[in-house]
């Protein structure tokens, strides 16, 4: 049976050997550790484009259905004119469909409100982390006595 024997370097020589792979391991990190944070970065610097043109869009949207609805408005008025309505009463009317659709939906928001509660989970789990934290602490481990 024979045996082989490793050759291994010197003291002297591992510990620089060592030192050396260490600088490279902490240089090699810290570079990877930077070019993650650069690509991170970029991708939010895009993320935030896109997220502010879409808010735009949206924003110009909402304007814009508003502008429809007050010229729509107007234009319903003036077909109830048309239809023989003195234009007092036609706009009136218009005001009083609007004023029925306001209370519609605040009584179904209203409505969706109420059914919102407190966190109830977050409550009861705090009050709990609270107790422990509260509870005098020993060497022994935590028993559960539920």
């Amino acid at each position: 049976m024979s045996t082989k024997t490793a050759n291994f370097p010197p003291t002297g020589a591992s510990d620089e050997t060592l030192g050396a792979l260490l600088a490279t391991a902490t240089r090699d990190l810290s570079s990877l550790v930077r070019s993650e944070i650069e690509l991170a970065k970029a991708e939010v610097k895009v993320d935030v484009k896109n997220g502010a043109m879409g808010g735009a869009m949206f924003g110009a949207a909402g304007l814009l259905g508003v502008l429809a609805i007050i010229l729509l408005s107007i234009a319903a008025a003036y077909g109830l004119v048309a239809a023989g309505l003195h234009p007092g009463w036609a706009f009136l009317i218009v005001a009083v469909v609007y004023l029925v659709v306001a209370a519609i939906l605040a009584f179904v928001g209203k409505k969706a409100v109420s059914k919102v509660g407190p966190p109830e989970r977050t409550i009861r789990t705090s009050k709990e982390t609270a107790a422990f934290l509260k509870r005098p602490r020993t060497g022994e481990a935590p028993t559960n006595t539920a």
